[in-house]
């Protein structure tokens, strides 16, 4: 649960972190950095693990699940631009729901009649946010933030694959591996050189990036995903902080609510899954 905690603040910190920076470089850019910086983090850790662990079985899936990584990050990065940061958190929770509709294509799981209609109250709650019809149009921001959960859901799915044959330190080094062309690719259209300031922000970014997916995944390893997954709500409230104290913008409630209907549903599915795994539950 500490792990977890920690993961939250970290990513939400990286993501207010994003947002500053946006006014000074473009988000693309920002990826690639973050990325960039990020592996540099991770390599130590890696080196202990061992190179045979690195060894790839399925390198064509490994690729695919590092160029939808790299989608969700633009899009993300971009939403983070363009809208508050409690209403990018709040969204960012459909990813899961994304997850578990497309499982029954790509994984051919069979989703129960519980878990649909979680899912079902989860894209409920991203209504709620966004408001389509009474703040007009899908805003760009909220958009981009669903594409971006879309494609988290997609390599969700892909990881879920590969964890079938391939190590965890393999995933995560192909995964950011990959990450790093595909956002210089996307970033070269429109760089402008950082500042030295501005590179040192960008290392930081890189550390909180990677602090938040190696706490997520130790997390993981601790404890029952129902267990930790409460604490993930946690960025909910970090993100509201750090969007009045840093932005000076306040959540409505349509985001709190629209978010904690998103977030009990995505706990809900994952209460089911553990169950389904242990046999009682379908």
């Amino acid at each position: 649960m500490l792990c977890m905690a920690v993961a939250a603040f970290a990513m939400v910190a990286m993501h207010a972190l994003v947002r500053q920076l946006s006014a000074e470089l473009h988000p693309f850019q920002i990826a690639f950095f973050r990325n960039l910086f990020g592996l540099a983090f991770v390599v130590p850790l890696l080196a202990g693990a061992g190179l045979r662990q690195l060894r790839p079985r399925r390198p064509g899936l490994l690729v695919l699940r590092g160029v939808t990584d790299a989608g969700a990050m633009l899009a993300f990065f971009t939403a983070l631009s363009l809208a508050p940061l409690a209403t990018v958190t709040a969204l960012s929770f459909t990813a899961p729901l994304f997850a578990t509709v497309l499982a029954v294509p790509l994984l051919r799981e069979v989703v129960g009649l519980r878990r649909a209609l979680s899912v079902v109250a989860g894209f409920a709650g991203a209504l709620i946010v966004i408001r389509p019809g009474v703040e007009g149009l899908v805003g760009a921001g909220a958009s981009m933030t669903l594409i971006s959960a879309f494609f988290w859901g997609v390599a969700l799915c892909l990881i879920k694959l590969l964890s079938r044959t391939e190590t965890s330190v393999a995933i995560t080094f192909y995964a950011a591996s990959a990450l790093i062309p595909v956002t210089l690719v996307a970033a070269l259209p429109v760089w402008r050189a950082p500042s030295p300031e501005i590179l040192g922000w960008l290392v930081v970014a890189g550390a909180l990036g990677t602090l938040g997916q190696l706490s997520i995944s130790q997390a993981m390893r601790l404890a029952d995903a129902t267990v930790v997954m409460p604490l993930d709500f946690t960025r909910l409230v970090w993100s509201a902080l750090l969007g009045f104290v840093l932005f000076a913008e306040v959540p409505d409630v349509a985001t709190v609510v629209g978010g904690t209907v998103i977030f009990t549903s995505v706990v809900y599915i994952a209460y089911r899954e553990r169950a389904r795994h242990h046999g009682t539950a379908v």
